[in-house]
């Protein structure tokens, strides 16, 4: 299992209610947490993060980033007017991604993850589309990518060749002009010198959202149920193809998060080698025991919310354009499936009559004043 979100900085919060380890204390809950997700023999691995960019205006206003280069503003968020890093704040935030990283091996996590990936703070290192900087931190992929390099070689040396670390990373930005498959490629070659435990494969970020399942590429536009194309039906998971051609390149083993669904898709996956483990996320938030049926052979599908929760066009605003809508309900699901994760928190079942349009609404509330009043009241 993976916490979502750690992060190392509590003055750059990806959102209300994250957890952030930045010497404010929480140690004790940080413990529990840890043996709760250890129990009987479970391994338990801390995800860690720097938003960067993708930082909300309300939390910071002026958030680190590679460059000043403003986030495009999906489903109308005010982001916050990014600063270019000096190299005393590069240096500074890698030695907090590596602190956080001894702490919670010291808290009881059986391992960690460096977050790469979805546009963050070290996915926006590597693309050219966020870093434009001229010293050796930007320009050329080795510089791009000496960040990322810099945080998993400085933690593997503070916690030793005998604790888990892994790396999520993008399998591209999928932007004109962004982190394409072939650097992804090279900066896994990179990866390989590292001994690293775990290579776990995503992609996409705030401007484009392919780790939620909604490319153009894969869905057309309306208000009522989709089918995604053939192909994506027949090879389910987002990332499979890229998997399938990064597999021979890695010494690693390979994770595939996003889409799966399927019982049988699984089992082909990890039969035909492509991968070797396969990752879950928003279903576990519709039905907690999912895998515990997907395991047993009792379930042969996993909770399929995306192509089985829609949100009304037509109630949300009937003149907004597509790539508005699909951003707006990529953030509707993720608001759903936060919700249920609250709902789960306080010993409740999920709610699968609440609509996408009810979950964005509440969710909105929280988001503005009351994740921490809420999560008081659930712990």
């Amino acid at each position: 299992m993976l916490t979502g979100n750690v992060l190392v900085d509590r003055a750059h919060l990806e959102r209300p209610g994250n957890i952030a380890i930045d010497d404010n204390g929480g140690l004790e809950e940080l413990r529990a947490l840890a043996q709760v997700g250890t129990r009987e023999g479970g391994q338990f691995w801390m995800q860690i993060n720097h938003p960067g960019r993708q930082t909300p205006a309300a939390l910071n206003p002026k958030p680190l980033a590679p460059s000043a280069i403003p986030l495009a503003n999906p489903a109308g968020i005010p982001w916050g007017e990014p600063q270019e890093m000096t190299e005393t704040q590069i240096e500074d935030v890698i030695e907090r991604f590596v602190r956080v990283a001894t702490i919670a091996r010291e808290c009881g996590f059986t391992g960690v993850q460096i977050h790469a990936a979805h546009g963050y703070l070290i996915s926006q290192f590597l693309s050219p589309l966020s870093n434009n900087r001229r010293d050796a931190w930007g320009g050329s992929l080795e510089n791009r990518a000496r960040f990322l390099l810099e945080c998993v070689r400085r933690t593997r040396k503070a916690l030793g060749n005998d604790f888990p670390i892994s790396v999520k990373l993008n399998s591209a930005d999928f932007q004109k002009g962004g982190f394409t498959t072939e650097e992804s490629m090279q900066v896994v070659r990179w990866l390989n010198k590292e001994r690293l435990d775990l290579l776990e494969v995503s992609g996409g970020n705030y401007e484009a959202l392919e780790m939620m399942g909604r490319s153009e590429t894969q869905l057309n536009v309306g208000s009522t149920p989709r089918r995604k194309a053939e192909s994506t039906l027949q090879r389910e998971a987002y990332f499979l193809t890229y998997a399938a051609e990064v597999r021979p390149r890695v010494t690693m083993p390979l994770m595939i998060t996003g889409g799966f669904r399927r019982r049988s898709a699984m089992l082909d996956a990890l039969q035909a080698g492509e991968v070797d483990v396969i990752g879950l996320g928003r279903p576990l938030c519709a039905d907690p025991d999912s895998c515990n049926g997907l395991l047993s052979g009792e379930k042969r599908i996993a909770p399929d919310m995306e192509n089985n929760y829609f949100l009304d066009r037509a109630a949300l605003d009937p003149g907004i354009d597509d790539a508005a809508f699909r951003k707006v309900e990529s953030f509707a699901q993720v608001a759903w499936c936060e919700l249920q994760i609250v709902r789960l928190g306080d010993g409740l079942e999920p709610d699968l009559t609440l609509k996408l349009h009810e979950a964005l609404a509440q969710h909105q509330v929280y988001e503005t004043a009351g994740w921490d009043n809420l999560c008081r009241k659930h712990t």
